[in-house]
């Protein structure tokens, strides 16, 4: 696995994409900006500033939605996933709307829309969160895991659902690479059965065949079918990826999940803190094992 960077990085120049909001239903712009170094990801929307920050998730049914005060943007997941793949520390992401839009139900506009922007080193060091004890959670019949590593964070997700999904399993190492080949085109999915009770729930209201994977029973009903036999298990890995964005730097750790989403993947980076299992580096000092004294955050 290559050695990270070792300066922190933002997009060149700003970048616009637009669509509507998958569970909204409502138009939904977003423009990508560059920012200042250790400035992290922020989100403008509602005329209030919003980290990419675990502490700041109000809402984790089929989707990440991040608030403060009478503000909040919803869906943010697969935008963060690009960023935090890609390996972007700093962007000013400035939303017209309540939700980042849904665009095809990947990735893979976002990370389009990175590489037109382009991604510049900025003269400040990067700053790593290194797992240096394990740490779990569970939630229902779900549970997930990180563990310490030496460099890198390679994702290990497994799932288990009934009709054509089954138990899938895929494991990666996590690189800009391997999240644009392996992650970045896996779309959303979603059972035709659950579409009324999700509607009332004031969810899903913007789901189409042009975001989503819908299963009815035993058959995919999008006309091109699935872009991968186990898209669905690479999507949550693409979920995951986002959610692990929101600890506010690069992981180095080893995560692994069973039955996973986006309330666990927060519960699990809630008990990480609480524990003490994630601790600061600067890239340059972040592959020594993780039973070497304990580190401090880079200072400003």
């Amino acid at each position: 696995m290559r050695a990270p960077r070792a300066a922190q990085t933002t997009l060149a120049r700003p970048v616009t994409l637009s669509g509507r909001g998958v569970h909204g239903d409502r138009p939904s712009r977003v423009t990508l900006a560059p920012a200042a170094p250790r400035s992290g990801i922020v989100f403008s929307a509602g005329g209030a500033e919003l980290r990419a920050d675990w502490r700041g998730v109000d809402a984790t049914q089929l989707r990440t939605r991040l608030s403060r005060g009478a503000a909040s943007v919803s869906t943010v997941e697969h935008l963060l996933a690009a960023l935090f793949g890609l390996g972007v520390d700093n962007a000013l992401i400035l939303v017209e709307g309540d939700e980042v839009p849904a665009m095809d139900g990947s990735a893979q506009a976002f990370v389009a829309a990175i590489d037109e922007a382009g991604i510049v080193d900025l003269p400040a060091p990067r700053a790593l969160l290194q797992v240096v004890r394990p740490v779990q959670a569970s939630l229902g019949a779900g549970w997930a895991e990180l563990a310490p590593a030496a460099s890198g964070l390679s994702l290990d997700v497994e799932i288990a659902f009934e009709g054509p999904i089954g138990r899938q399993r895929r494991a990666i190492s996590l690189t800009p690479e391997s999240f644009r080949s392996e992650l970045s085109r896996a779309r959303s999915f979603g059972f035709l059965r659950d579409a009324e009770r999700l509607w009332r729930d004031g969810l899903a209201l913007g789901a189409s065949l042009e975001n989503t994977v819908v299963l009815d029973g035993e058959t995919v009903l999008n006309p091109q079918g699935l872009r991968f036999a186990d898209e669905c298990v690479r999507h949550k890995m693409l979920d995951v990826v986002g959610d692990l964005a929101l600890a506010g730097a690069p992981l180095i750790g080893a995560f692994r999940s069973f039955r996973g989403g986006h309330a666990l993947n927060m519960a699990l980076l809630d008990a990480a803190m609480r524990a003490g299992a994630l601790e600061w580096r600067e890239a340059s000092t972040a592959t020594f094992a993780a039973s070497e004294a304990p580190g401090q955050r880079p200072s400003p």
